[in-house]
């Protein structure tokens, strides 16, 4: 049993990428582990975003279902970046839902009757929540002066900015 595991360890170290980033073997790991939290955190804000353009209702459907439509267009795309990156730079990036669950910080959202102003309002903290992650990864990838990751997060602070922005005003507080 015991060579079974140490040939299945054998076997993932050989099977490792190797990429002419220069980065230290140290940064890879740091700069990939915060990669594989927003990467949990984005697939959790994605499908909650998903969920509330699903079950939205009342007099501003419309508007509220295709802002969030748009949003989570948005957020999918940030996805296979982040994953892309997280290889690009010889790190490995999640796996399973498992691996989300155990590494997202952003909470699920299970309840099934909520306010359209209760949706919007929960999305635009899960987002302000997101920027910070966003700019502690980036604070992390200027350490280990990766600023081709920086350059990527620096967008993504954008979009989630703007995210902010549109449901504050959709909430009106």
């Amino acid at each position: 049993m015991r060579n079974i595991e140490v040939t299945k360890l054998k076997k993932q170290e050989t099977n490792k990428v190797e990429t002419p980033t220069g980065l230290s073997q140290d940064a890879v790991a740091e700069i990939s582990g915060g990669l594989r939290q927003l990467l949990a955190d984005v697939f959790v804000l994605y499908v909650k975003t998903k969920n509330f353009h699903w079950h939205m209702s009342g007099p501003h459907f419309r508007d509220y279902h295709l802002l969030l439509d748009e949003h989570a267009s948005q957020i999918f795309a940030m996805t296979d970046e982040i994953a892309e990156r997280t290889r690009k730079i010889g790190g490995t990036t999640l796996h399973s839902v498992g691996e989300i669950t155990r590494h997202q910080r952003l909470k699920d959202n299970d309840a099934v009757k909520f306010s359209p102003q209760e949706m919007l309002a929960e999305l635009r903290v899960d987002n302000q929540h997101l920027t910070r992650y966003l700019r502690s990864a980036h604070v992390l990838c200027e350490q280990h002066r990766d600023v081709a990751t920086a350059s990527l997060i620096e967008t993504w602070i954008d979009e989630a900015e703007r995210r902010t922005w549109f449901l504050s005003e959709a909430v009106g507080d």
